[in-house]
């Protein structure tokens, strides 16, 4: 099939973890194929764009990075509002970016408010498995499988931005349940709108 003739799909994806985890890093990695050692905080937010295709659809992922540090945590519901996933960050080798991952979850489902939170896309990913040849590693595999199964089954990664390592795998998941959601969404609100025209038809409110 030509691609001008396939359907396009833009998916808002939102990257959130502590300061220093490595959110800039693995996106410029899986976006531009770099790596820099440089350590520059990211001020505010800023996104980048990556296409792919999938199945028959031309997906733009609209990656939006922010600023892990607190002070930049209030950034408003209006730029989290309208994200089709959230993309969880921590670095496996600092426990406390693995234990602010619950406020990170609770305060994005709060910001962006989802119609249903309960089947919203999240993917985690425990970044920088390259450093110390896993020497410095402070939360297993299994801790961090644990939390997300407490959290509803969240697909998991464990990457590195260095090494490019699992990057591609974990944004494609990100897209995937992106556009399952997207479907779920759909046959949930063609649910109401049924219900509703059914209460128009007997000329009644539903109070």
């Amino acid at each position: 099939m030509d691609i001008s003739r396939k359907r396009r799909s833009l998916l808002k994806v939102i990257v959130l973890g502590d300061s220093g985890v490595g959110k800039t890093s693995l996106m410029n990695q899986y976006v531009y194929k770099k790596f820099s050692q440089q350590y520059k905080p990211t001020i505010g937010a800023d996104f980048m764009t990556k296409e792919l295709h999938l199945d028959d659809k031309l997906v733009t992922l609209q990656i939006w990075d922010t600023a892990g540090q607190e002070r930049f945590q209030s950034l408003g519901s209006a730029f989290y509002r309208g994200a089709d996933c959230c993309v969880l960050v921590f670095d496996i080798n600092v426990l406390r970016t693995f234990e602010t991952l619950h406020n990170w979850h609770d305060e994005f489902i709060k910001q962006a408010d989802p119609t249903r939170p309960e089947i919203f896309p999240f993917v985690l990913l425990g970044n920088k498995v390259d450093l110390d040849g896993g020497h410095s590693r402070m939360v297993s595999e299994k801790k961090a499988r644990e939390w997300c199964a407490s959290k509803g089954n969240i697909p998991y990664y464990e990457t590195s931005a260095k090494e490019d390592y699992n990057l591609d795998e974990a944004f494609l998941c990100a897209a995937k349940i992106s556009l399952d959601n997207e479907h779920e969404q759909d046959i949930y609100f063609q649910g109401m709108s049924e219900t509703i025209s059914e209460v128009e038809q007997r000329g009644g409110c539903a109070c």
